[in-house]
């Protein structure tokens, strides 16, 4: 039975597969009477036995285009709908930001594989972290993947709410007993409670097929918006200033969110059939990005100028066909990601619950915490709904740590003392650079989303 779930789980897309991997293989250890190697760590990854490394590191089956596709379908996400928006605001000249963040995440994923070089048994980007500094870097690595994870959960919740506004325009809908709740905010909760359920489910396989609509929604805006130039609807004829220096900082936190996501590419580096091309699938996955990025930008910023929405879908013209099918695949994205962006908590939570308990009650547990975390993220989402001003805040707060500073400084720990002259002052540099970049956007964005907080209360 194992073997089955293995092969199911293999063809599921992107990082959610990853996750759902681990939880199925506790499951399997439960229904077969097994004994798990699963400890609670969640998603800092399993304690395994040599033996056991061994056999998934010989189990991995992912070709080279599926690991490149596994890992462009983790990058472009919500930073793709905000880059318009950044370079319109940043300046054309920005792009040699958003580019070079590109070569940089490149580098450090290819850091990441390194790491996993040195250490076969690391299963997981928190493993790695407890590698290099021990138990606080297993922990530290651990909390800013949750904090990225739930605040990636908020910014979803938002472009849930500011799409469905926009979808289902002209819609009035009044609650007795909630008259404070504008209609906008009754339908996002309606979204959001049909979702609920999906929290209670162990078996993530019936649902994580829906996690690669990923690539095709991202395919649909791009198609989307390069059908309204193509076709006259809207001209592309606004100039893109070249530089606005004071915007870098707030826009860099939307350009590095961008790039999120090398928490999952050890799980893409174990799971290849030859992890030797790991690199390779970095740079192919990341330059396809970065083009699709970039071509989006400036189409976006060159066809709106000063009006394009922080959300290019917004902006793109509401009667337009494939403008409702870019829509609803915006609305449709965050629903299917709540329960596989919560799978690993639910992991770690139930894992970390007594023994003594029984299956369902574990299970009733887990769905309880998910339902209360899930409110809590949606009550966020309603109260602070300002999506480029959260996601520049997890870009420069959270994914800055993740994607830079964090890979290069784990890279220098385990390489010291052989690692190059060369090579040690370009990781030095980047470990700063990033952290410079991170302070800095950190403060812009927190600082504007405060003032935007501030003037809509006292309106």
């Amino acid at each position: 039975m194992l073997g089955k779930l293995r092969k199911s789980v293999a063809k599921l897309p992107f990082h959610e597969s990853n996750l759902a991997l681990k939880q199925v293989k506790c499951d399997a250890c439960i229904e077969e009477n097994g004994v798990c190697k699963c400890d609670n760590g969640g998603i800092e990854g399993m304690v395994m036995t040599e033996d056991a490394a061994d056999q998934q590191a010989r189990s991995g089956n992912s070709s080279f285009l599926h690991a490149v596709l596994n890992m462009s379908g983790m990058l472009i996400g919500l930073g793709q709908l905000s880059t318009p928006y950044a370079l319109e605001n940043g300046g054309w000249g920005s792009v040699f930001l958003l580019v070079g963040l590109g070569f940089i995440c490149t580098y450090t994923s290819h850091v990441l594989g390194k790491c996993l070089d040195k250490n076969p048994k690391s299963e997981s980007f928190a493993d790695i972290g407890e590698n290099a500094f021990g138990r606080k870097g297993r922990v530290l690595t651990a909390t800013f993947i949750y904090i990225e994870i739930f605040m990636a959960l908020v910014s979803y919740t938002i472009s849930l709410h500011d799409n469905l506004i926009t979808v289902l325009s002209g819609t009035q809908i009044k609650l007795p007993g909630v008259p404070n709740l504008h209609t906008s905010q009754l339908i996002t909760v309606v979204a959001v409670l049909i979702a609920l359920p999906s929290l209670w489910l162990r078996d993530l396989s019936s649902i994580s097929f829906l996690s690669s609509g990923g690539i095709l929604m991202s395919l649909v805006i791009f198609i989307s918006v390069v059908c309204t130039a193509a076709f006259g609807s809207v001209e592309a004829n606004h100039s893109i200033p070249f530089l606005h220096v004071k915007n870098i900082p707030a826009i860099s936190g939307l350009y590095i969110y961008s790039y999120a996501g090398h928490f999952v590419f050890p799980n893409l580096y174990k799971a290849m059939k030859d992890p030797s091309k790991f690199t390779k699938v970095s740079i192919v996955s990341f330059a396809a990005c970065t083009l699709l990025y970039t071509a989006l930008a400036f189409l976006g910023a060159k066809m709106f100028g000063p009006e394009v929405n922080p959300q290019i879908t917004l902006s793109l013209p509401r009667h337009h066909f494939i403008t409702k099918i870019a829509l609803w695949a915006t609305v449709l994205t965050p629903m299917t990601k709540y329960a596989l962006e919560f799978a690993p908590f639910a992991i770690q939570l139930e894992n970390n619950l007594p023994d003594s308990l029984s299956s369902r009650m574990k299970l009733i547990i887990r769905g309880f915490v998910g339902s209360i975390l899930l409110l809590v993220i949606l009550s966020l989402a309603l109260l602070v709904p300002y999506f480029e001003h959260v996601l520049s805040l997890t870009g420069s707060l959270v994914s800055v740590c993740i994607c830079m500073t964090f890979p290069s400084a784990f890279y220098i720990k385990l390489s010291w003392p052989h690692i190059s002259k060369p090579v040690l002052i370009l990781n030095l540099f980047l470990i700063a650079f990033g952290s410079i970049l991170g302070v800095l956007g950190t403060i812009s964005s927190a600082k504007m989303l405060i003032k935007t907080l501030l003037r809509a209360h006292s309106t």
